[in-house]
């Protein structure tokens, strides 16, 4: 498997954004654009699939990565089920709705298998990457050093605050 250096080389991402695309324009006629609560809570699952994504892969942890990628799975049923809906109230027919449902099944597909290849994978990511400077060196280990003890006596036997030392 190669190394993705950004999110925008994720294909599931890539297809996210048309995804996302494809939701802005169906919204923006007819009684969709007028029913704004519906419209805005569509469009906002739209953007989350690949907000989500992207979000993920900039953890820099495969862990977080896969919570984020099934968020964002997620996301995708939000739309389809959204689309329901819009067709439900008359919005929109089932023939307008089609591409925009399979596009949305697609990227819950793309995303399953990322998170699929992602937990096979033996990459866990820079964040959980051993960092060089806590390394240790190959030398031999050194003896603890006692601490210097006051020779000092106590004024008192019966203080309850520790003496310091005095220089």
């Amino acid at each position: 498997m190669a190394t993705i250096k950004r999110f925008e080389e994720i294909v599931a991402w890539q297809e996210a954004r048309k995804l996302a695309c494809m939701i802005y324009s169906l919204t923006s006629i007819g009684g969709f654009a007028k029913d704004f609560g519906l419209r805005d809570q569509i469009r906002r699952a739209a953007v989350s699939v690949g907000s989500n994504i992207a979000e993920g892969f900039e953890r820099n942890g495969n862990k977080e990565f896969e919570k984020f990628l099934w968020i964002a799975k997620g996301s995708t049923g939000e739309v389809v089920s959204q689309l329901y809906t819009a067709v439900d109230v008359g919005y929109v027919t089932v023939g307008e709705v089609a591409d925009v449902m399979e596009q949305a099944r697609h990227c819950a597909y793309l995303i399953y298998r990322f998170i699929q290849s992602l937990k096979a994978s033996d990459i866990t990511g820079e964040r959980y990457k051993p960092r060089k400077r806590f390394e240790k060196s190959p030398q031999t280990p050194q003896t603890p050093q006692t601490p210097q003890t006051s020779q000092t006596p106590q004024t008192s036997q019966t203080s309850q605050t520790p003496q310091t030392p005095q220089t």
